[in-house]
């Protein structure tokens, strides 16, 4: 009775409380009243420390009361905020425990407190809310620790699903950035960040993956946890750098804390490989060996990520410059910074080139998440720029040697290469892959704010160019397929209509984007957020336009942005002496060798690294002043010799080898492109500086010997194009001389001829009447040869069936039939030593029944619908469809009917038979002769059978 008095006192005040705003304000003054004399909180705060022992109809209006009376006034909504933020941790750790639904709880009021900017803002900097909420999200996760590292995989999914509404009340406290920064303010957000990069320590490399040697992985680790707390992460992550951006001293020091705790993590790893075996490797230098492949790698890096991107705000807004007053370079040890990233990416490269496959599919889903459009703005594309700044800071061969080392490959460039088995050798031919494109992605990739001189429009412009680069999109596939900010927007909206026009749906179908011609040029075939399919739909789409517009099909890289100054030095990589090494021997050996050391990507990644280099060194020769030297000397370097040996080549000469290979043909557009590119750049460096005439000449000097070797094979060459047609003219007379001698026998043949087509010409007057209604047979007549044109249900296009055009298909469920079986009880059985797939048995057990619905489509158009279907079909793992993809079934695109083949459609073709062969065919079948062969034959399958009969007797009496 109490229960239900205090249920309808609070429905009744709630109710009058709608009416009397001083009833609601008296209200609110006595929540709030704080008790004289004593340590006990005010009444609204025991109730809300009670809402745990309440009961579902009593939580409601309780809830309903809040909302009605506190929160309806901004000055007592603040102070409700204080409140609630005091015992915030309390009410958030007895959540946990609760049996009941977060929307029953009183904590799911604090999105009406946290996202009003003013209010959050007032909480972080009067009662650090930053610190607590932070602090709440250690404590709930702290039994989940393991060496203070997060271990998710014995959490039950109840207390999971509470601990991660506790990060969405941190996205919403940092929603809104403030516009001024006072000195408390500093001091509060900073304390509450660096709370928060305790959390992310404990996140840094947590549930690490160790690959497996000689047995599979028995049980498949559970990694969907830790990427949902990745994906809650993101957005945070993104907002704590806005907020360090606002200001300067607060992104500065921001940064400090962030690069202590990351040095710890990384001394702890540096610790941990040191007690292993250690060897120097040299090439042009020196490098520690480290075998990636047998540690523990993790791909969860929160603090690496976060320090990559406060770097990025730094060096765009110009603060990079102060840096060394709160990190000197000599603590910076960016070696260490990268280790993480690198072996992460490493780790990816592995997968790829199948040397985890014993660790099974959680670790191909964790890849697979890792490079998606969900994850990647803050896991892969923040190891790419961690990369960035290791190149940035330094030198440019030590940092191609350390990657070479993580990759494992530093053997594959020095001349004591140890012998590899077949599978080793596939395997390193895909790392090699794997590191070019690693090259490529971090001297290319610089559409990031503060890494290339960009905007976030163009970056997103990027993207949706290189989408609609592998087919025309529709607008939910662009918005499913572009990375979200915290608000749930892509930047679609502001850019589409720059890249790309809207198609308007036809018959069947929807609207469609396609990309403008004019943005063709900006499509890069190794666009870093392509995966493999991706890539190989957009390449072979590029050729064909290039095709149809009848022009080079080469697909050169574009020209790219600037980098910022804190990282014009990476391009440096494209001429430093490593680099160039890497490039000779790659082309070493494609020219050289039989195929098994290399692969066409390997060669095109190469050729694109070549194309890179040069159109740096283009620009900078364009952009420098008339007298001005430039130090960028690729192409010098290119063009040289790269060693002492008797066979040793420059990588121009290579290249223009790569002609000569016949695996290369496809190729052979990208390699002349590359070629003159090399002119190019070879003319405007004669003409750039009165510096590079010495240099000039010296190359002149160098490349006699070869333009002298170039002559000899071209002597060579029109020598043996001399003999040929001086052979060809001799065999020309020879012919005209046994004509002229044998003249005679050519008239001959020619009254023959002559007399058979006048003959022809009577018998065919004289029969043409008789012929015109014969249909079949040797005395067949014409037939007029209509026109089949038949439109694709699919592209709406009409196509005449022709055998030289292009294959059309109609759609057709092939199966078993029993119409004409004379025994319905038999079993059919279509295997086995007695079964002859032409011999039809007279039960006519079993047949095949063909049928269509006569809907036609190109053979093309029907692929793509087939391999659309298939790939819808797998993304929804849990749908009931009503055809089976296993059995090669499908539903018609128009009529939804159900088939599993095509049947092609082909034009009327007239066929002729020749009288004598008829006539003798007939001589021999005649229907005696048949009958009696089929007699015959009957005879001795009855002998045979009484011979087996009586055989089978004398058995059984024996």
């Amino acid at each position: 009775s109490h229960q239900t008095f205090a249920c309808r006192l609070l429905s009744w005040l709630n109710h009058m409380i709608g009416y009397s705003a001083g009833l609601r304000q008296i209200f609110c003054d006595l929540a709030l009243q704080q008790v004289p004399a004593s340590d006990q909180p005010c009444f609204i705060s025991r109730l809300m420390l009670s809402d745990v022992k309440l009961w579902k109809g009593a939580r409601k209006a309780f809830h309903e009361l809040i909302v009605c009376s506190l929160l309806m006034e901004a000055e007592y909504k603040r102070l409700f905020a204080i409140e609630f933020i005091k015992h915030y941790k309390q009410l958030q750790l007895e959540s946990v425990e609760d049996d009941q639904d977060r929307n029953i709880s009183v904590t799911a009021l604090s999105v009406q407190i946290f996202t009003v900017p003013t209010l959050a803002r007032h909480l972080i900097e009067e009662h650090d809310a930053l610190k607590i909420i932070t602090e709440t999200i250690i404590e709930l996760w702290s039994e989940h620790m393991e060496n203070g590292k997060l271990n998710f995989q014995t959490q039950s999914q109840h207390k999971y699903f509470r601990n991660e509404v506790v990060l969405n009340d941190l996205k919403y406290v940092l929603i809104s950035k403030p516009p001024l920064w006072t000195d408390r303010r500093r001091d509060r957000f900073l304390e509450g960040f660096n709370i928060f990069l305790r959390l992310l320590k404990s996140i840094q490399g947590m549930e690490p993956v160790c690959r497996q040697f000689g047995q599979h992985v028995e049980i498949e680790p559970d990694w969907e946890p830790a990427f949902t707390v990745q994906m809650f992460l993101k957005f945070i992550l993104l907002m704590m750098q806005e907020w360090c951006a606002s200001d300067e001293q607060v992104l500065l020091r921001a940064y400090k804390e962030c690069h202590s705790v990351l040095s710890q993590c990384s001394n702890e790893l540096i610790h941990c490989n040191t007690k292993k075996q250690s060897a120097t490797l040299n090439l042009c230098g020196h490098s520690v060996s480290c075998v990636v492949s047998r540690e523990p790698i993790s791909i969860h890096l929160p603090l690496s990520r976060l320090l990559a991107g406060l770097h990025a705000h730094l060096s765009r807004s110009g603060a990079i410059d102060k840096l060394e007053q709160y990190v000197p370079s000599l603590k910076f040890e960016v070696e260490k910074l990268m280790e993480y990233p690198l072996r992460c990416l490493v780790l990816v490269s592995q997968v790829s080139a199948d040397m985890w496959r014993r660790n099974g599919f959680s670790l191909v889903n964790q890849v697979f998440c890792y490079r998606s459009a969900k994850w990647r703005e803050e896991m892969f594309d923040k190891d790419i720029v961690m990369l960035q700044i290791g190149a940035s800071l330094m030198d440019p061969n030590h940092f191609l040697m350390l990657v070479l080392n993580k990759f494992e490959l530093f053997e594959d460039f020095t001349k004591h290469s140890i012998p590899k088995s077949k599978d080793e050798i596939k395997q390193n031919v895909s790392l090699l892959e794997e590191f070019l494109h690693l090259i490529i992605m971090v001297v290319g990739e610089r559409h990031v704010p503060g890494i290339g001189r960009v905007t976030k429009e163009e970056v997103t412009m990027r993207e949706v160019i290189h989408l609609l680069s592998i087919e025309s999109m529709a607008h939910s596939s662009l918005v499913k397929a572009l990375p979200e900010n915290e608000s749930n927007e892509t930047g679609l909206e502001k850019v589409i209509h720059e890249v790309a026009t809207f198609k308007k749906p036809g018959l069947s179908g929807h609207g469609v984007y396609e990309l403008k011609p004019e943005c063709l040029k900006e499509f890069n075939l190794y666009f870093y957020h392509y995966d493999k399919s991706q890539q190989t739909k957009a390449e072979d789409e590029q050729k064909k336009r290039k095709k149809q517009a009848n022009s080079n099909e080469a697909l050169p890289p574009p020209v790219p942005p600037q980098f910022v100054p804190a990282f014009a030095k990476i391009t440096s990589i494209l001429n430093c002496d490593v680099f160039m090494l890497i490039l000779r021997t790659v082309c070493q050996q494609a020219v050289s060798s039989k195929g098994q050391l290399w692969s066409e990507a390997m060669i095109q990644k190469a050729l694109h690294l070549i194309c890179m280099a040069l159109q740096e060194e283009h620009r900078q020769l364009k952009e420098a002043a008339a007298e001005e030297e430039v130090s960028f000397d690729a192409y010098l370097k290119a063009t040289r010799i790269g060693s002492s040996a008797v066979n040793a080549q420059s990588v121009l000469s290579l290249v223009e080898h790569l002609k000569r290979v016949p695996q290369l043909n496809a190729h052979k557009d990208m390699i002349l492109w590359t070629l003159q590119m090399f002119d190019a750049v070879k003319k405007l460096r004669e003409k750039s500086s009165p510096f590079s005439a010495a240099r000039a000449e010296i190359q002149r000097t160098d490349e006699a010997v070869q333009d002298k070797d170039k002559a000899e094979r071209k002597r060579k060459a029109e020598a043996a194009k001399l003999h040929r047609q001086k052979i060809m003219a001799q065999m020309s007379a020879m012919q005209k001389n046994f004509i002229e001698s044998n003249k005679h026998l050519y008239e001959k043949a020619t009254e023959v001829l002559g007399h058979g087509a006048g003959a022809t010409e009577e018998d065919s007057s004289t029969t043409a009447v008789e012929d015109s209604g014969v249909a079949l047979g040797p005395k067949q007549g014409a037939v007029a040869a209509e026109k089949i044109i038949l439109t694709c249900i699919l592209c709406q296009e009409e196509q005449e069936v022709r055998v030289d055009g292009m294959a059309m298909v109609l759609t057709a469920c092939v199966q078993r039939s029993t119409a004409l079986t004379q025994n319905t009880c038999q079993v059919v059985r279509n295997t086995g030593e007695n079964c002859d797939p032409l011999f039809m048995h007279p039960d006519l057990g079993c047949g095949t029944h063909a049928g269509s619905c006569g809907h036609v489509m190109h053979a093309s158009c029907w692929q793509k619908y087939f391999e659309a279907v298939q790939n819808s079909t797998r993304h929804r793992l849990h749908a009931d469809l009503s055809f089976h993809l296993d059995n090669v079934e499908y539903l018609c695109p128009l009529c939804k009917s159900l088939c599993n083949a095509v049947i092609p459609v082909l034009p009327l073709q007239a066929h002729s038979l020749n009288s004598k062969d008829v006539e003798t065919v007939e001589q021999l079948l005649t229907l005696p002769k048949w009958l009696e062969n089929v007699l015959a034959r009957i005879t001795g399958l009855n002998i045979s059978h009484t011979q087996d009969e009586s055989n089978q007797m004398q058995e059984n009496r024996a």
